[in-house]
């Protein structure tokens, strides 16, 4: 800005409003966009904030020529946005841009055709970034976080306005995806329900016409919020849909989907080979995967107790410490195995003591009683088949199939 002369701001400002004057002239959606992008952090908005932060009277020049001031209730709030935005006040920034969004919907409600969806795709995304980010300011100097919720409010009129019958509706399920990221933020998921329904209910949506990438992003939250539900099955089909069809170069992404579908697969009985957990940077998954398959309970704790926080972080924590039925079937099961190969006519006759032996060996101190109710749970769901011999505390397995596959079920089915 020291070098900024004041014939030259004005010529960035001019340049900038005859850019927007004629994207909505010419119905450029792209052009539009760009013009709106506050967090971009592209060179030319970046020099246009220092523009204005010399120029005191854009307000007057805009409101008195006439193809710039029937979009002034638009452009001067946005003006406010970058100058803040620049000079990182990122409070007043989101205010000044909330305030143009606002003007910007009203437009739109106005234009017939679905030309500027771009453009509203954009502004619900820096509604979104902007408030996050006047969140994290407002925190870090005391103040109450407040910004983010406002945003959700906003997003709720935007998905309001598309939500109806028209070309404009393609544009609703981006909004909704918008509005997922805040409610997680939140922890405020609850209020997915009601724009879920809207999507999935109503039959003004067809949800094969949405663009790919918003169908991925939806199935990938509604997956998460299955999983947060137990509802595996679900799950299982929703982040199974988001990974098939999410681009194969996005990796991080495709890590965000895998970190939530792995333990939805573990709980249904499917295992990811190793060399996927390598690629995609997932190995706090290696040793509960190895604990199902050696039915080691110690290892299985240990892992869960490595990587709590983020696991707890991730909301997956709960899922993956229902998985020690499968793991006790697994030891069971083993011993059923060993036992075959010294006295097949023996085998399906399993004495809780060898159970307590197994166990004592992974360093897990339990007594005959405990195991027995255990044994009983894993009757009950179904990974054993057989019936306790109670007087000689012997599972009596069955001698056909006695370890039922879960075949895509989850345990508690």
């Amino acid at each position: 800005m020291a070098y900024l002369s004041m014939g030259e701001a004005h010529r960035r400002i001019t340049e900038y409003l005859n850019r927007f004057h004629d994207a909505v002239s010419y119905q450029d959606g792209t052009a539009l966009k760009r013009l709106l992008s506050v967090s971009s952090d592209s060179p030319h908005l970046l020099s246009l904030a220092d523009a204005l932060n010399l120029v005191q009277d854009a307000s007057r020049a805009i409101r008195q020529t006439d193809k710039y001031a029937q979009y002034a209730d638009i452009i001067l709030p946005l003006f406010r946005s970058l100058q803040n935005y620049r000079i990182k006040n990122l409070a007043d920034s989101y205010q000044a841009f909330e305030k143009s969004a606002n003007a910007f919907i009203q437009e739109f409600r106005n234009w017939e055709s679905a030309w500027a969806l771009e453009a509203l795709y954009v502004v619900a995304y820096e509604i979104r970034v902007l408030a996050e980010r006047a969140d994290r300011e407002l925190a870090s100097v005391g103040k109450t976080p407040e910004k983010l919720k406002a945003a959700g409010s906003f997003l709720m009129k935007v998905f309001g306005v598309l939500a109806g019958k028209g070309p404009k509706r393609v544009g609703a399920l981006y909004v909704t995806c918008q509005l997922f990221k805040v409610y997680f933020k939140l922890g405020t998921v609850h209020l997915c329900r009601s724009v879920i329904r809207s999507i999935e209910t109503a039959r003004i949506f067809e949800f094969e016409e949405f663009p790919i990438r918003d169908k991925v992003t939806y199935m990938y939250y509604t997956g998460r919020l299955e999983v947060f539900n137990e509802n595996f099955p679900a799950a299982d089909h929703k982040l199974s849909y988001a990974l098939t069809h999410c681009n194969p170069r996005s990796e991080a992404n495709i890590r965000m989907i895998l970190k939530y579908l792995i333990p939805v697969k573990l709980s249904i009985g499917i295992l990811p080979q190793e060399s996927l957990l390598g690629k995609y940077k997932l190995l706090e998954y290696s040793n509960v995967v190895l604990a199902l398959k050696r039915g080691d309970l110690r290892l299985l704790r240990h892992a869960l107790e490595e990587h709590e926080d983020r696991f707890l972080r991730s909301g997956v924590y709960l899922v993956l410490e229902k998985l020690e039925l499968q793991v006790y079937q697994r030891l069971v099961k083993k011993i059923y195995i060993i036992q075959k190969q010294k006295d097949p006519n023996k085998a399906h006759q399993v004495k809780l003591e060898v159970i307590v032996k197994a166990l004592k060996w992974l360093e897990m101190d339990m007594d005959v009683d405990e195991v027995e109710c255990i044994m009983s749970i894993l009757i009950f769901k179904n990974l054993v088949k057989g019936y306790f011999a109670h007087k000689s505390k012997v599972v009596v397995l069955s001698k056909q199939d006695p370890f039922p596959k879960l075949n895509g079920k989850p345990v508690n089915s």
